[in-house]
């Protein structure tokens, strides 16, 4: 994989998002609930484990973002916009349909996938796209992250929720870029997507009109968040955000 990355920096991305979907729909058409849950937890614990170590010894942590946020939580408004979109699911209502044992692998599963698509949506191929400019590279990253959750509809889910779905994916998604951008981490991108996907399982269903009416408000607070944090200077931190930066630089 060093090789790889040595190489082309954004097929190694590709690479990675190519076998993170191939293996996690793999384990999504497992019939058997717990059957599908132990092997997208195993697997996605697999791929997270792998690559923070691959990472760690080829110092790339803080490259792609694994690093403490630049300033304190103030300059970020203490990350209240991230908890109420990590809170969405919870916004109907709150329940436990599934036994204590699935709903352990299924939220542990939802943390890691957090980790992993954050990891290789906001740092592998945003970081790759960086070199040819700045403004597609965000562009590019939040329309990709928007985009895979068509693999839903291979997976079974609806098309209407899944559309809706796939139109805050995008805004969520740039939110994530921008504030890359001016934090030089994805940590708080990574708990903010691996929470709001594992409260899924504690949320009740909401109609198609309530839906709606979510999408849009998330849309809204991931917009306004993002341009409050445009607004902000891009005071970073680390060799990784200084390179980020003289990279994109006059983009």
């Amino acid at each position: 994989m060093r090789k790889l990355y040595e190489k082309n920096e954004l097929a190694f991305a590709l690479v990675w998002i190519g076998i993170y979907v191939v293996l996690l729909s793999a384990a999504e058409n497992l019939s058997d609930a717990l059957a599908k849950n132990a092997a997208g937890a195993a697997l996605c614990a697999a791929m997270t484990a792998y690559l923070f170590l691959w990472l760690g010894k080829n110092g790339l942590r803080e490259r792609f973002g694994l690093c403490r946020p630049a300033l304190g939580a103030a300059r970020y408004l203490w990350y209240l916009p991230l908890a109420v979109i990590a809170s969405v699911n919870l916004w109907c209502g709150v329940t436990m349909t599934l036994p204590a044992g699935l709903t352990a692998l299924f939220v542990f599963r939802m943390l890691c996938v957090g980790f992993l698509e954050e990891l290789l949506f906001r740092g592998f191929l945003f970081r790759a796209l960086c070199r040819s400019g700045k403004k597609s590279a965000v562009l590019i990253s939040s329309l990709t992250f928007g985009a895979g959750h068509i693999v839903n509809l291979l997976n079974g889910a609806e098309l209407v929720p899944t559309l809706l779905q796939i139109v805050y994916a995008v805004a969520v998604g740039f939110l994530f870029v921008v504030l890359f951008l001016r934090s030089g981490s994805i940590i708080p991108c990574i708990l903010t997507h691996g929470v709001l996907n594992a409260l899924s399982v504690f949320g009740l269903e909401p109609d198609y009109r309530t839906q709606s009416f979510i999408s849009l408000a998330l849309i809204v607070i991931a917009a306004a968040y993002a341009a409050y944090l445009l607004r902000r200077p891009a005071l970073t931190s680390g060799e990784a955000c200084v390179t980020m930066e003289e990279n994109t630089e006059g983009d």
